[in-house]
């Protein structure tokens, strides 16, 4: 199937998908709820801690902000296998394969319409980070965006990857709160890797979200040529291109 079929099929899946989450605005809203208390209520806290190793002369907010944005990412697109059980239970699945459209748009318009979601709850954030006392350049706002972006797109791949093979939310959760909960933790989302003992900062350096967690921190710092921000963008790059892979293959081979 040609490429541009296969972008009209993708625009036309993510159009379905997206009025589908626009009839329910609070759902979106609320979606970046966590994040937003975490940044509310766990991030004055940080305030007195601008001295201490690993957090620098930026201040708090901007090592803080970042890491929240990462953890939107993670669970706000980490969820949207939900949406897809939901879908095979339904038969909608069942129906849009004896369709001509492309498998792979049947993957990548439900992604496209998460990363959206995704994006607009992150903005939000930002705008909540700035008043409660972020400074950070523009460039580097946008940056960390992209950040966001990319690992939106990776994880709810994987997502949809996940509930493929388990297919109902007994099987789902469980094992989606058994990935993430670590990722986070290790990440250094909440709080930096550098405050960490040896053995556990070495452990993290596993974990691919904590070298994207690092450069989206630099970049809002305003350090873009540094390795921090390169090697996130490796990870970023190579966390894409594998997750999307996999997800196309998994749903041409339900899709079949």
């Amino acid at each position: 199937m040609s490429f541009t079929r296969t972008m009209s099929d993708t625009r036309l899946i993510f159009l379905r998908y997206l009025r589908q989450t626009l009839r329910s605005k609070v759902a979106v809203v609320f979606g970046a709820l966590q994040p937003l208390l975490y940044l509310v209520l766990f991030g004055p806290l940080l305030s007195d801690l601008v001295q201490v190793r690993g957090f620098g002369a930026g201040g708090a907010w901007q090592v803080f902000v970042p890491g929240v944005l990462i953890q939107l990412a993670l669970f706000g697109a980490g969820f949207a296998g939900f949406g897809l059980i939901a879908d095979l239970r339904s038969g909608v699945v069942e129906r849009l394969r004896v369709t001509p459209a492309s498998r792979t748009a049947l993957l990548l318009g439900r992604v496209l319409r998460d990363t959206v979601v995704v994006a607009l709850q992150g903005v939000l954030l930002v705008g909540a980070g700035l008043a409660l006392g972020l400074r950070a350049p523009a460039g580097g706002i946008a940056v960390g965006l992209l950040f966001v972006v990319s690992l939106a797109v990776s994880v709810a791949s994987l997502s949809y990857v996940l509930a493929l093979r388990t297919r109902t939310e007994d099987a789902f959760a469980p094992l989606l709160s058994a990935v993430t909960l670590p990722l986070m933790l290790l990440s250094g989302i909440l709080l930096p890797m550098s405050l960490a003992p040896g053995w556990l900062d070495v452990v993290s350096r596993f974990t691919p979200f904590r070298y994207v967690v690092d450069a989206a921190r630099a970049a809002f710092l305003g350090d873009y040529a540094t390795a921090a921000v390169a090697e996130g963008t490796l990870v970023a790059v190579v966390l894409l291109v594998v997750s999307v892979t996999l997800g196309a293959r998994c749903f041409r081979r339900e899709n079949a």
